[in-house]
């Protein structure tokens, strides 16, 4: 195990079992309810619990990943989305995702936490005024 693993595996060990528990169930929540909206909770936290940005982000998509993959599991079952939908999607996020993984090494946490802070505002005046 690298340095980087077992500094998020002693970190998660020192959290608060009922905080831990509270957590995770509003993260599968928020997850489930805005499509991925988790990591919204997850990074806080995990920066409460003492983990730094990047670490905490990154624990944050370890976690939302399976909630994401049962979330668009049970849409698909149920009919909200269909797989040729996503599949459209599918390709280009992957590219993105590996640009933001190769961004996130180079930027610094205060640059992040601006962004970060930026899409917020512009998410929530977008679902305010429709």
């Amino acid at each position: 195990m690298n340095g980087f693993a077992r500094y998020i595996l002693k970190t998660v060990m020192r959290m608060k079992k009922w905080k831990t528990v509270c957590c995770g169930v509003g993260i599968g929540l928020c997850n489930a309810l805005f499509g991925a909206g988790g990591g919204l909770l997850a990074v806080p936290y995990f920066k409460a619990c003492g983990l730094r940005q990047k670490p905490a982000q990154a624990l944050s998509l370890a976690v939302t990943l399976p909630l994401s993959a049962l979330s668009a599991f049970v849409y698909l079952w149920r009919g909200y989305v269909t797989l040729s939908d996503a599949v459209r999607f599918v390709l280009p996020g992957l590219f993105g995702a590996a640009a933001g993984t190769l961004l996130l090494k180079k930027s610094p946490d205060r640059v992040l936490h601006g962004i970060f802070a930026l899409l917020l505002c512009w998410a929530g005046v977008r679902m305010l005024t429709g």
